[in-house]
């Protein structure tokens, strides 16, 4: 699905963000850990919860995760776990480029068995469940969050435990959701400099999905570029467990006031600053704002440096160098500083196409941040514009009720020039 974007000059809209399939999916898998004793409420509606609340019913065989990488991290822990269950565990080809050895190393120092089908520390895998046992455990902190999540979630089942976090600790953020969503449904947890404790067992408690941070950044994106605009985004709290609530202190430092009600968060630029000098960013610990704002920051012409970036290269895309592919095409020379930096210090080129043809390269956060670029560009297009039923399968529905025109197209070569 291609669709064309033409931005409204100012946008108006109470938006029901989608829930946090981050926590939607910690929240899963610990119910299913306790044998679906405690409810999960409002959960997120999405692809990737989806193909979790499939795999989580499933007692053996064959699963495919398409192209969930949460999911696929999580699952194998999750499987690991349960006696006498014998699954397969595969993806999308981009999966099979993604990383998991060190979850495996750590599942099999606790006793898991389980074995590659392709190449060593990459799905596709074989797991078969069997009885593991609870201990200390050290595992690297800057590869992903999510390896170290999925061994906080099972260790209670198995025991109890302290996993060792070797060096820096990439977003640390969703390692303490990962903690509160297990505190929450009756885990005891504590986290202490580079040592996270673990005791014996869930109480089976209820939990309620908050609404997602995440979805919320091409809207501080939109309210941006449109200071006219009234938008109010439903479901947010100010002191969520997410990380991505961050967006509140970014948005404070371009002029954006978060103001919040029982309701959620109303977006009010009345004192937007704009462009006003160069941004500076560590985003280590929210890696999933780095394509809205970096967009975002080039759109309003303000030059910026961000580090943090180095998981950005394993996710649904190589978000890095898809960054840079398709801002090239807006005309903004995105530079790629090593493994862990990105800058824009002002440079332009001349636009090779237009309207824009934006690839978001089967990545939902890049089809999502790009879209708020219709307001510099208008008749911009998305191609494969239905990735965003990842995680906010409504996306486009509410981009149209903000003001957006949004035209399905077929044929590209007949309207670029």
């Amino acid at each position: 699905m291609n669709l064309q974007l033409t931005a409204p000059p100012q946008a108006h809209a109470t938006i029901s963000l989608p829930m946090s399939k981050s926590i939607t999916n910690r929240a899963l898998l610990i119910s299913a850990l306790c044998n679906g004793e405690p409810q999960v409420m409002r959960t997120a509606l999405c692809d990737d919860t989806a193909v979790m609340i499939d795999a989580l019913s499933r007692e053996g065989g064959n699963i495919n995760v398409g192209a969930a990488g949460t999911a696929m991290r999580f699952l194998t822990a999750y499987f690991a776990t349960r006696q006498g269950v014998n699954v397969t565990l595969d993806g999308v080809e981009r999966m099979r480029q993604r990383p998991i050895g060190g979850l495996v190393e750590a599942l099999r120092s606790l006793g898991a068995h389980i074995d590659y089908l392709g190449d060593e520390g990459y799905p596709p895998l074989q797991i078969q469940g069997t009885a593991m046992h609870g201990s200390d455990v050290e595992m690297e902190g800057g590869v992903s969050s999510q390896f170290i999540s999925a061994m906080m979630m099972i260790l209670p089942v198995l025991g109890g435990g302290t996993i060792h976090l070797k060096g820096d600790t990439v977003s640390m953020p969703y390692i303490h959701m990962t903690a509160a969503v297990m505190s929450g449904m009756g885990a005891t947890v504590d986290i202490t400099a580079n040592l996270i404790h673990i005791g014996q067992g869930y109480k089976g408690y209820d939990y309620m999905v908050e609404a997602d941070w995440s979805a919320a950044a091409p809207w501080y994106a939109l309210a941006a570029l449109l200071t006219q605009s009234t938008i109010e985004l439903k479901g947010l709290v100010a002191d969520s467990i997410q990380g991505d609530a961050r967006l509140i202190e970014l948005g404070n430092k371009l002029g954006i006031v978060s103001r919040f009600d029982s309701q959620g968060v109303k977006l009010d630029t009345s004192h937007f600053i704009g462009c006003c000098c160069s941004c500076f960013a560590d985003m280590t610990a929210t890696p999933d704002l780095v394509p809205s704002w970096a967009v975002l920051l080039c759109l309003l012409e303000r030059s910026f440096r961000m580090t943090g970036v180095r998981t950005l290269h394993h996710k649904e895309s190589n978000r890095v160098e898809a960054l840079r592919e398709e801002l090239l095409k807006l005309g903004y020379v995105l530079k790629i500083e090593g493994q862990d930096a990105i800058s824009w210090y002002g440079e332009r080129v001349p636009l090779t196409q237009t309207p824009p043809v934006i690839n978001p390269h089967g990545d939902h956060r890049l089809a999502m941040a790009f879209a708020p670029a219709a307001v510099r560009f208008p008749g911009l297009i998305i191609t494969d514009a239905a990735v965003v039923e990842k995680s906010y399968p409504t996306y486009w529905k509410h981009l149209g009720n903000a003001g957006f025109t949004i035209t399905p197209i077929g044929t590209i070569n007949a309207i670029v020039r």
